[in-house]
């Protein structure tokens, strides 16, 4: 798993990919903090958090598009099938990638955070919660991209689909509440991103927000063995 989290992680910066996200993400985290803290005098980072969240809904997309559709298009999947290595090594692998680019760009927060430190004291319970509930989310919507990723070779239908999977589940929320049925509607509303979500922004660390997001990453993992599996017997 080791070499394959190597490989995955040089190739985000051996192409302009891994710069494009961060740079993309940090011009995001820059204006807004701007415009919140430093033009808006405020030690309160919700607001910017609240636009990060959005942002990384249909940023990640990016980061997963070429994760398994590039090897697919280029062939070399077929060496990874026949290497001496488990399916989830290299699932994980890859997936671990995705998500130490994802972590460098969201540490960006913690560095606004300290700056902001050192002129008025912060929140940091509530900051901190933030960070881990977009950590979370975002370890999340990478194992739903790994596996968009994984059923086609070509990075744009991945990425448009990984769009639409951030999307929906912005809509999530909103579905509930036009639905009647009280039950149906809790449903939804516990599959949605944004539900879980929110006791983070409050500083509130609850098990089974953590859970949720753990067993989204857990289950997305799964389905992309298989798919990968799939295509090893086949």
């Amino acid at each position: 798993m080791i070499a394959i989290l190597k490989r995955e992680t040089n190739a985000y910066f051996d192409t302009p990919l891994g710069y494009v996200f961060l740079a993309v993400y940090y011009l995001f985290a820059g204006f807004f903090f701007f415009h919140y803290n430093l033009y808006g005098n405020s030690t309160d980072m919700r607001s910017l958090f609240s636009i990060l969240f959005t942002v990384t809904l249909f940023l990640i997309p990016i980061l997963t598009m070429r994760l398994m559709s590039e090897d697919r298009r280029t062939r070399t999947d077929q060496l990874l099938m026949m290497a001496p290595v488990s399916t989830l090594s290299i699932v994980m692998g890859k997936m671990l990638a995705a998500v130490i680019v994802y972590l460098t760009a969201l540490c960006i927060t913690l560095v606004q955070a300290a700056v902001l430190s050192t002129f008025a004291a912060v929140e940091w319970s509530v900051i901190i919660g933030h960070f881990l509930g977009l950590l979370l989310m975002g370890m999340a919507l990478i194992a739903v991209g790994l596996f968009i990723s994984a059923l086609t070779e070509n990075q744009i239908i991945a990425a448009i689909g990984g769009f639409c999977v951030g999307f929906f589940l912005m809509l999530l929320d909103s579905l509930a509440g036009m639905i009647s049925n009280s039950v149906l509607a809790g449903f939804v509303s516990d599959l949605s991103f944004q539900t879980h979500y929110q006791n983070f922004t409050l500083g509130i660390f609850d098990f089974s927000d953590v859970l949720f997001y753990v067993s989204v990453s857990a289950l997305f993992v799964f389905f992309t063995c298989c798919a990968f599996e799939k295509r090893r017997i086949a």
